[in-house]
């Protein structure tokens, strides 16, 4: 009996201290998991495109646009190489045109030419200028030819001298029969390739007649630019819209403007290097001073070809001439002045004038020549100077200010856009409504403009039209 309530006792404390431990591991031991189905998302919850985070989404909008653009750029480049012939005597024409514009507004104003004569005068100068520097230059060369010629073959018996007396102390006998032997190869090698060099040749008078014909268009073309150019531009800017013709216009004149102190600044260039390289050659004692200078300017216009031709005519003449010694410092001389030309002066000043950084510039020059060659390279800076200066103004940024009260300005005084535009219709021509079932007829010129068809859009009296305030 006493046993049996000893162990009923041990069993009730046991219970009691057992069933705390048992309340704490249950709170300790973890939920069984719950395994839930994951739903995709369906026409009715989420779209595609907005589970797209937006950075992706921009760029790959980004990404499209860019490769459209890149498209564009290789189509518009692939079309120039192939028309060429076209493209770059217009460019030369412009450039030109460019730098003549001054002189035949000059000439209008002042003098009360008429534009086909004061064209045909500043087309005249320029092309005097152009050939009086070459003709001054090639009629000093030739003068001097007959020396040059004489002291190249006492330069050739120098050399002969000192090969067989100077330190290589070479057999005189052994130099001239391998001169003899370098001739007879080279005779027999002309006959061997007769046909080879005959096509040469046909392709190198093939190139002279391209070169003429380009000659010849980019006259043509400048007359006409000189002439016609303001015609010519309103007829480009009344094909697009109402609205974007304000805008587009003056965009033009300040990328006009642009171009003009580029071409300027080119000049001042090709002169600095002119002047340096044709004072070297006078202090050297090396003879045509003058028509090297003339060289040297003419072909600073023309990238690399220029400056490494016009170089290495400076550096024959002095080796025929003086010798070596004065060769080489006329070749450190060239080369100090096209290092300082092309690495400070010319990025400073362009920089200064097409508001282009100088790395822009270079990188600009650079990219035109991989490209295009040295037309790309001539070209490339005019070019992106325009586009800079056309897109600042289109972003509301306007580099010349002062522009908009200048009534002497190119492109016609402020605010006589839509005058100009209208005076380059005939009077007679009629405007159809084409939604009309009756086909109206309507005149170009309103009748409450009193506008002379004789009168030239650079007459015009600045008075915005009534049709401007649309734009606003």
């Amino acid at each position: 009996m006493t046993n049996t309530r000893k162990t009923r006792r041990v069993g009730e404390l046991f219970e009691r201290f057992s069933e705390p431990i048992a309340r704490a591991r249950s709170k300790i031991e973890p939920e069984p998991p719950q395994v839930r189905r994951f739903v995709y998302p369906t026409a009715t919850t989420e779209t595609p495109s907005e589970l797209v985070p937006w950075t992706l989404r921009v760029a790959a909008a980004w990404s499209w646009r860019s490769l459209v653009v890149i498209a564009a750029l290789a189509v518009a480049g692939w079309a120039f190489s192939y028309l060429t012939m076209i493209f770059i005597p217009v460019l030369i024409a412009l450039l030109f045109a460019v730098l003549l514009d001054p002189v035949n507004r000059f000439l209008q104003k002042k003098f009360r030419f008429p534009r086909a004569l004061s064209a045909a005068v500043s087309l005249i100068l320029g092309i005097s200028l152009v050939f009086g520097l070459i003709s001054a230059a090639s009629s000093q060369i030739l003068a001097q030819f007959g020396d040059l010629a004489f002291k190249v073959s006492e330069g050739i018996d120098r050399l002969m001298s000192w090969l067989s007396e100077g330190p290589l102390q070479l057999n005189a006998t052994a130099v001239e029969q391998y001169i003899d032997s370098m001739t007879s190869e080279i005779t027999d090698f002309l006959q061997d390739n007769g046909s080879q060099l005959a096509s040469g040749a046909l392709s190198v008078t093939m190139s002279l007649g391209n070169a003429v014909t380009g000659f010849l268009i980019a006259m043509f073309v400048l007359f006409f630019f000189l002439k016609d150019g303001r015609r010519i531009w309103l007829w480009f800017v009344r094909l697009v819209p109402q609205a974007a013709r304000l805008p587009i216009h003056e965009s033009a004149i300040r990328g006009w403007i642009t171009l003009g102190a580029y071409a300027r600044t080119q000049i001042l260039v090709a002169a600095i290097d002119a002047i340096g390289i044709g004072l070297g050659a006078y202090f050297l004692g090396v003879p045509l001073a003058i028509p090297i200078a003339v060289l040297v300017f003419i072909g600073s216009f023309i990238p690399i070809v220029g400056a490494i031709v016009t170089g290495g005519v400076a550096v024959l003449v002095a080796l025929v001439d003086q010798g070596i010694n004065i060769a080489a410092l006329m070749l450190l001389v060239i080369l100090a002045v096209q290092q300082i030309e092309s690495n400070l002066l010319q990025p400073w000043l362009m920089s200064n004038a097409v508001s282009l950084h100088p790395v822009a510039v270079l990188l600009a020059v650079a990219a035109g020549s991989f490209l295009f060659g040295i037309p790309g390279a001539l070209f490339s800076v005019p070019i992106v100077a325009f586009l800079n200066t056309s897109m600042l103004y289109f972003h509301g940024y306007d580099k010349f200010p002062q522009l908009a009260q200048d009534n002497d300005r190119p492109g016609g005084p402020p605010g006589t856009l839509d005058r100009q535009i209208l005076a380059t219709y005939d009077s007679t021509m009629m405007k159809i409504d084409p939604t009309s079932s009756e086909g109206e007829h309507s005149s170009v010129i309103p009748d409450d403009v009193d506008l002379d068809p004789e009168t030239e859009p650079e007459q015009l009296e600045p008075v915005a039209l009534e049709t401007n305030k649309t734009d606003d």
